[in-house]
């Protein structure tokens, strides 16, 4: 992949490379990928929150419900740890 940068952009991201916390412009770019992947992440969480907040009375939560959520949190966890592994 090819990205080109207007001189500002490539000369921040050498400053950014050149401070010793990134090895190279490719560790940065993924750095900068990964951030973006987590703000989206963490604005979808909140989105799906506000969404339950506001969807109507809340209802309790039997033993149940709390088990069905821990094994799909689980099941995503292991999903996601089994894709960063391939």
């Amino acid at each position: 992949m090819n990205i080109s940068l207007p001189d500002q952009l490539k000369e921040f991201v050498d400053d950014q490379v050149g401070s010793g916390r990134y090895s190279s412009v490719s560790e940065y770019v993924r750095d900068m990928i990964r951030d973006d992947e987590k703000r989206k992440a963490q604005e979808k969480l909140e989105t799906m929150l506000m969404e339950g907040i506001q969807s109507g009375e809340p209802s309790e939560m039997t033993r149940q419900d709390w088990a069905d959520i821990r094994r799909e949190a689980v099941r995503q966890f292991e999903a996601r740890k089994s894709r960063k592994t391939v």
